[in-house]
């Protein structure tokens, strides 16, 4: 497959897009994995990532740490920023946006594991961390930890 070709497929690298207005209008797009026959770990990291409260609509901050192996597919960048850009406006608990991120890009890339790491910012004086993977992590791939201090506030 040419270079070009391997990258048909992708509508939203290279131009100008909009963020979309929920997680649910996202477009997520993934590219083959021209490294296939190599096992490796892919490490996305947000220390940004925003969302509101369902019930307050106060902003909640997280920083979040997405590793996987893949399989035949990829996350093609671009699109993955705009899906979580998406969840400013939206409002969830941290459980359902970090384990439904994992979930989404687990349906969608099919790989071999995955692992998200929610680090939640304190709301009302407690930070909530959550945690999600699709099954025990492989033994022959290097994943270093996620390096996210538990928080200590002034401590």
């Amino acid at each position: 497959m040419t270079r070009d070709a391997l990258y048909d497929t992708l509508t939203l690298l290279g131009g100008k897009t909009e963020l979309p207005q929920s997680p649910e209008e996202a477009v997520l797009e993934r590219v083959a994995n021209p490294q296939a026959d190599a096992r490796y770990a892919v490490r996305f990291t947000a220390p940004e990532f925003t969302s509101l409260c369902p019930l307050t609509g106060q902003p909640d901050f997280a920083h979040l740490v997405i590793d996987y192996v893949p399989g035949g597919w990829l996350v093609e960048s671009k699109s993955l920023k705009l899906y979580l850009g998406a969840f400013r406006n939206h409002g969830a608990f941290h459980e359902d946006c970090t384990v439904g991120i994992g979930r989404r890009l687990a349906t969608l890339l099919e790989p071999e594991w995955l692992r998200i790491g929610g680090y939640w910012y304190p709301r009302g004086g407690m930070p909530i961390d959550v945690f999600y993977q699709t099954g025990e992590a492989p033994r022959d791939v290097w994943l270093p930890d996620q390096g996210v201090p538990p928080y200590r506030g002034r401590g």
